[in-house]
């Protein structure tokens, strides 16, 4: 089967601003030259400085009365003493079952069976540990696998009035408060209830970082809240909040974790939600330049921080697969459900091409068989919108619109943002090719500035609401989900009439576009077309839906604007010379916190044996600290902007350019990088580059 990905000319990426050559180079050769850092709405870049918990935690009170610091620590102790009494399999049965009453989350908890024991003395000796050292846990006796055999059964004890007030559904019963299944009710009203947390991740995209930190911790994912995903092909860090779990818990998983750490704990009274970021901060290397001359590079570098990009959805947003997802967003906005859940389960080429030889299999066997519970049992977990799919087909069969509605909120409205996104690219691009890239230009939408006198329109914001009702969900299908909380640039925009362009009050920096929906404005010039051209070739209307299902239509969408031309914030740039592929020319976070911290009191991310079935990734090796001293990263010199690329003597030596620069929310650094190198985003074409470049250089050490 031909391996085929998403193309860049398909979702309307076609133009640059500036017409310089560009030159080759290797993207993301290792995760440590693609680091990504969250800035928050007061424009603080977020670093992991600390993996210690604070001194001072807030005094949560358990149901036997006791501190839950003291009631954490003598659980270990019991559970250990328990180990020796009963075995290793039953106290890590044991101590699972007791985390889950901890993070509640349950109306009733299913009952755990111990191994069986055919000593009826030992049975007895079991069941007073229990009521001695497990006062809110009960024990029975069921029959074993075999008749001659018993086990002893362990249930949460239902009398215990704290207990009760726990789990129990009626308010009454809960003193009035309203049952909350994310943490302990036992927290003290002066305290912060979220705990916010730095969490620094290598070659994991958010969801599946939080989905281990989750289940070590025995909490759902609906405790954790964040700003925004992180690419999943890189060095991150964020800020996330989780509903009342104590720091020093959450600080010993870093001994247990691998290719995250967690640091910079706070406790703070509101929870994180998406959207809440002012944008990212990204540390990009470019291994492997290969170009006609120094000037080239530098012209390229100078002409990115000058000019900027043009403001392009990546790649990413329409998903890594065959199948873009802008389709099925096309399909549900035509209440073609049937056609949009196959689009969800089908067969797709990306699943080839991603060594994904699972995912294949196991959508190949329901396009053939129709059988759910069968494919049930084969899809991945992280596979959320296919599995929230299937797990409603089998509970209502036929039910197409039910299936897609089971999908998480978050999930599923990312079709229909894709087809918006698709729409933007579009227009965007027509923009560039009919009225350049220099001026404003009559017809166009700008930000009102508010010194003109002209009809101005209410400016319409984002209609991807901050969800606060808790949870990230994983998509298979994109590796980094770009939250759309666009910034609001202003509180309204206008078109520009022949005063402003007289006036010339406005530059090409700010003109936008409209994303579409119910309450959005379009241009005046014959960029409008672009939109009405391209619904209208999908069988989509933007003035009428032909459903009542309002999540799924244009129409009850409220829209927004996007900048079409955006420039990188706080730009630097330089050239570096290195010869050993291997090293990392860029300190991560965690690389810091090495460097100053004693001799072996933080131990390097273990993540694996170096190897990855993705393309572009290199995974990085545990290195020491000492090898970044201060005028020289790796052994490797820098080369300031007037310094020669030829001033290296190694014969093996190959270049590297490092890119430093803020973007808000929304904006995509591969676009930025696109603009640079004028080359496609695709894993096609970054394949062949990669082939290129390597070509090259083998070409020149020879």
């Amino acid at each position: 089967m031909a391996m085929k990905t998403v193309e860049e000319d398909e979702v309307g990426i076609s133009c640059f601003i500036s017409d310089l050559p560009g030159f080759r180079g290797v993207l993301k050769q290792r995760y440590s030259d693609f680091i990504v850092n969250e800035v928050d709405r007061d424009g603080t870049v977020v670093q992991l400085t600390s993996l210690d918990a604070p001194e001072e935690e807030p005094e949560s009170v358990q149901e036997n009365g006791t501190n839950s610091s003291d009631t954490v620590v003598s659980y270990a102790s019991r559970i250990e003493s328990f180990k020796s009494l009963a075995g290793e399999s039953d106290a890590i049965l044991l101590e699972e079952f007791i985390n889950k009453i901890n993070a509640g989350g349950e109306d009733s908890f299913s009952p755990i069976v111990l191994s069986p024991d055919s000593d009826k003395s030992h049975r007895k000796v079991m069941h007073n540990f229990f009521k001695e050292n497990f006062k809110f846990l009960v024990t029975d006796v069921v029959d074993g696998p075999d008749p001659s055999l018993k086990c002893i059964r362990v249930r949460l004890n239902s009398a215990e009035p704290n207990n009760k007030a726990k789990n129990s559904k009626k308010r009454k019963e809960r003193g009035g408060k309203p049952f909350d299944s994310r943490g302990s009710e036992n927290w003290p009203e002066n305290a912060g209830k979220f705990l916010r947390f730095h969490i620094y991740k290598e070659n994991k995209d958010t969801h599946e970082a939080l989905g281990v930190i989750g289940s070590m911790l025995g909490i759902q994912p609906k405790s954790f809240g964040f700003a925004g995903t992180k690419d999943k092909r890189a060095v991150t860090t964020q800020r996330v909040t989780v509903y009342k779990q104590r720091a020093s818990r959450l600080a010993s998983l870093n001994k247990r974790l691998f290719g995250i750490k967690l640091g910079d704990f706070c406790y703070v009274k509101e929870g994180l939600c998406l959207g809440q970021l002012m944008g990212n901060r990204f540390t990009i290397t470019l291994r492997g330049i290969v170009s006609d001359s120094e000037d080239i590079i530098k012209a390229s570098a100078d002409a990115l921080g000058r000019l900027g990009f043009i403001n392009y959805f990546g790649l990413q947003r329409f998903g890594s697969g065959s199948l873009p997802t802008h389709l099925i967003g096309g399909a549900l906005l035509r209440g073609e459900w049937k056609l949009a859940v196959d689009m969800i389960l089908d067969p797709r080429e990306g699943d080839i091409l991603f060594i994904r030889i699972a995912i294949a299999k196991a959508r190949k066997y329901y396009k053939e068989s129709n059988d759910v519970v069968g494919t049930l049992k084969q899809l991945p977990r992280y596979l959320v919108a296919e599995r929230a799919v299937l797990q409603s087909l089998k509970t209502s069969p036929g039910n197409y619109l039910q299936a897609l509605k089971s999908i998480p909120r978050t999930l599923r409205m990312l079709y229909i943002h894709s087809y918006q996104s698709y729409l933007w690219n579009h227009a965007a691009s027509k923009r560039v090719q009919n009225y350049g890239t220099e001026q404003v230009v009559l017809g166009d939408l700008v930000n009102f500035k508010g010194n003109s006198t002209a009809k101005v329109t209410e400016f319409v914001g984002s209609e991807y609401t901050e969800d606060c009702s808790g949870g990230g969900y994983d998509s298979n299908n994109e590796d980094d989900i770009s939250v759309d909380i666009h910034e609001d640039i202003n509180t309204c925009v206008k078109v520009v009439d022949a005063e402003d362009l007289i006036s010339g009050c406005y530059t090409i920096d700010d003109v936008i576009l409209p994303m579409p929906g119910s309450r959005v404005k379009y241009p005046t010039n014959n960029i409008a077309n672009v939109y009405e051209d391209l619904t209208k070739k999908d069988g989509i209307s933007l003035t009428e839906s032909v459903h009542n299902v309002e999540e799924f239509s244009i129409t009850s969408i409220t829209g927004c604007y996007r900048r079409v031309f955006q420039k990188p914030i706080n730009f630097e740039w330089e050239l570096l010379t290195y010869s050993d592929s291997n090293k990392q020319l860029v300190e991560t976070d965690l690389d810091k916190i090495n460097k100053s911290a004693p001799k072996n009191t933080v131990k390097p991310i273990d993540v694996g044996n170096g190897k990855t079935d993705e393309a572009f990734d290199c995974i990085r090796e545990s290195e020491s600290s000492d090898d970044f001293p201060k005028d020289k990263i790796s052994g490797e010199v820098k080369l300031h902007h007037g310094e020669s690329l030829g001033d290296s003597s190694s014969q093996d030596s190959h270049i590297a350019l490092k890119l430093s620069f803020t973007l808000p929310a929304s904006c995509y650094a591969t676009m930025a990088i696109r603009e640079l190198l004028k080359t496609s985003t695709s894993v096609r074409a970054l394949i062949e580059n990669l082939v290129s470049v390597n070509a090259s250089l083998q070409i020149n050490h020879d």
